[in-house]
């Protein structure tokens, strides 16, 4: 048996030898302070040892390799109903060992489960760094000097097509409903985690006008800060080119008020319209006279320095000659 399984199972005996002294004087009351301060602390380390078992007295952590600590509270060791203060303990205990073992920070992962836990990591001075779902983030910078742990995400990213049909000369346009201005545009919208640029426009195409299409190249890309519609983050409006599969119009009646194929060259030159979409028909009007490797930027997935894993690059296409490694 343990030396802290046996202090627990001592701490009945002890509690009954160290008895409450008789109230009346000064002396009397101190001494009772101190010995409900002792077997506090004694009763968490024993409800701590229970639930975690003997030989564990620190979080499980993952170390990366920039030196920081990755701790997820959903894991199957952590005990759900560990109480505050257990785990307060079990987390100062595991902040002295990371700071003894040189780590630069660490990252805490609640589940939404166990969110009364982050007022206990408020208290060692963990701060919110994002939530997603149903977990949340918190942090704590052990290094020298102030934090340089990154921030989150500050960006969404908006994806639309602009689906042109090479041989009539037309491009797929709608508008949206519940809009003070009732303008044509490009079918688009958010791209998911994980979504790739091309994929959202082709989904999002489908999803509001029915009309199924691949993609071809990345067109533009526009950036503004405070976006009202972004919660006062960044945005990124992506324009890609697509080339229809289908032409039959089924529009989304509850997203769309109209939809229709127009020709670029209308399009360019109508005032119902938004600035950016009027540029983009300039744009696809060149291509489509000159050579739309003028306007394309193509895209190439290449290896990426992590292991297994691929990113996509978007460029103009460089000739043949220089192609070569």
């Amino acid at each position: 048996m343990t030396m802290a399984a046996l202090n627990c199972k001592l701490f009945p005996i002890l509690r009954t030898v160290f008895a409450k002294p008789k109230p009346g004087c000064l002396r009397a009351a101190r001494l009772t302070q101190r010995t409900d301060r002792f077997f506090s602390r004694f009763s968490q380390n024993c409800q701590l040892h229970n639930e975690r078992g003997a030989s564990s007295n620190t979080l499980t952590g993952k170390v990366d390799r920039f030196g920081g600590v990755t701790v997820h509270l959903n894991e199957r060791e952590f005990p759900p109903d560990i109480s505050d203060g257990a785990f307060s303990v079990l987390l100062r205990d595991s902040l002295s060992q990371w700071r003894a073992e040189g780590r630069v920070a660490v990252w805490l992962h609640v589940p939404i489960s166990q969110s009364r836990l982050m007022g206990v990591a408020a208290s060692q001075g963990f701060t919110f760094h994002h939530a997603r779902q149903d977990r949340a983030t918190l942090s704590l910078w052990l290094g020298e000097g102030e934090s340089r742990l990154p921030g989150f995400a500050t960006h969404q990213v908006g994806v639309a097509g602009a689906v042109l049909d090479e041989t009539s000369g037309k491009v797929l346009v709608v508008q949206d409903k519940n809009k003070t201005k009732n303008a044509w545009k490009f079918p688009g919208g958010l791209s998911d985690p994980g979504e790739n640029i091309g994929a959202t426009a082709v989904r999002e195409v489908f999803e509001e006008t029915g009309v199924r299409a691949e993609f071809r190249s990345l067109l533009s890309i526009r950036q503004q800060h405070n976006h009202p519609g972004a919660f006062g983050m960044s945005d990124m409006y992506i324009i890609c080119r697509l080339r229809p599969l289908t032409f039959d119009i089924n529009f989304c009646r509850q997203e769309c008020l109209r939809c229709e194929w127009m020709e670029v060259a209308k399009l360019a030159e109508t005032d119902s319209t938004t600035p950016i979409t009027s540029r983009i028909a300039r744009l696809l009007l060149y291509g489509s006279r000159e050579g739309f490797d003028k306007i394309d930027l193509s895209m190439e997935e290449l290896p990426a320095v992590y292991s297994g894993m691929f990113y996509q690059l978007y460029h103009r296409a460089l000739p043949e000659a220089y192609r070569r490694v």
